[in-house]
Order: C-alpha cells, then structure tokens, then sequence
C-alpha cells in the first residue's frame, strides 16, 4: 500500500511503456473490432452449434491464439517478461489455490445467474449438439483451442501484458479495464455482464497472487468444463 512494489518501479522507471500501451489498445480493439464481427457472421451461420466438431475449427484456433501470442511477445519485447507475464509460483501455493477454486466456483455460479438472464451462450452459439463419438478427433482439436490455446492466449494478453501495463494506474484500474477490454473482445452485447465478471477476477487473482499461473489454471478448468458440460451434459 505505502510503496511500489519491484514490479511497479520496473515499470516506473522504463521509458517505452507509453509506446507499449498505444500498442496493446491497437491490438485489443482489433480483437474488439473482430469479435463483434465474428459474433454478426456468425448468427447466420447454421452450422454454428456443430463447430467444435470440424477440425477446421479446432486447427484455426490453435493457429489465431499461436498468433496472438506472437504479436503478444513483440508488442512486449525488452520488457522482463517474468515480470511482465508474471511466469512465476504464486508466494503462496495454498493461498492461489484457495483463491482460485473460490473464484472459480464464483464464476460459475455469477455465470449461471447472468447467463440466465441474458442468455449469451445462445448468442455464441457454440453449445455443441451432444456427443458424437465419431467425431471425436475434431473434438480433441477443438478441446485444445478452447481450453488450453485460449486460455493462454488470452491470459497472456489481459491479465499478463494488459495488467501489467495499466497497473501503473493502480491495480484497481487495471483490474477494471482489462475485465471490460476482455468482455468486449467476445462481441457478445448480451454477454459482456458475465465475460466481465470472468475477466476481472481473473485479474484480481493475478492481483492477489502476483502470478499469472493461477488465472491460467483456471481459465483452462473454467473453458475445459463448460466444454465437457456442452457436450456431455
């Protein structure tokens, strides 16, 4: 509270971070721009609902998140990305894991509420139309876009690069505009209450943890069920 932390005065005292920032904001209203879309394209598309079992979906995925890391990467580069992307074990084990598994039970049950209100996952449209067993290779495709790709990816670039940069801001600040930049990015208009919830604690776990791992972790276990739940449930 009284002082900067390390992190804060690395950033405090590196000259291109302004630079860096205008850099991020190109790059997430991109995202912004092609989720919104994305989300227009898609609610003519029929076939929607099946996508996890074509393989394209599965493969382009895994390809657009590999890029985006990339262009994470650069847009961070003479930064300590240790630092930057907060690669690094949480003080506390047993502290991140009780955060985690409180944000996570969180998120599910604020989701279930918003979801039943504003309904975004008929919206996104991604709910796949049961188990279909012969498919089942695309499915593992699409099981590592969602849930591990995605994950990272986006972890990388909201809560790692993102929070890093507007918490010279205060981490409340950052918190916040990372939780609705991250929203936004789904084009979802119905959807943007409950990706708000998920991004900002998401955010506030690395807060708390000073790592970025336990939001990776959890984003993977909150995408890997809602995928499972979607086919099995």
């Amino acid at each position: 509270m009284g002082g900067m932390n390390g992190e804060e005065r690395g950033r405090a005292a590196h000259p291109a971070l302004g630079g860096k920032l205008v850099a991020w904001w190109v790059l997430v209203g991109t995202l912004i721009l092609i989720g919104f879309l994305s989300a227009t394209a898609a609610e003519n598309d029929a076939d929607r609902a099946d996508a996890v079992y074509q393989y394209q979906f599965g493969i382009g995925g895994i390809l657009v998140y590999a890029l985006l890391i990339g262009i994470v990467l650069l847009i961070a580069r003479g930064l300590d990305w240790r630092e930057t992307f907060a690669f690094k074990r949480p003080s506390s084990w047993a502290r991140a894991g009780a955060l985690a598994l409180g944000l996570l039970v969180a998120v599910f049950i604020v989701g279930a509420i918003l979801e039943a209100i504003f309904h975004a996952g008929e919206e996104q449209g991604l709910d796949p139309a049961g188990w279909q067993p012969d498919r089942a290779g695309a499915l593992v495709l699409s099981f590592l876009a969602i849930a591990v790709a995605a994950p990272l990816a986006e972890e990388m670039t909201f809560r790692g690069l993102g929070y890093y940069l507007l918490s010279q801001f205060g981490p409340w600040g950052a918190i916040a505009v990372t939780g609705i930049a991250f929203a936004l990015a789904h084009g979802l208009i119905v959807g943007i209450p409950v990706f708000f919830v998920i991004g900002a604690g998401l955010a506030f776990l690395r807060f708390r943890t000073d790592s970025l791992l336990p939001p990776i972790l959890v984003h993977m276990a909150f995408n890997g069920m809602q995928l499972v739940i979607g086919v099995f449930g």
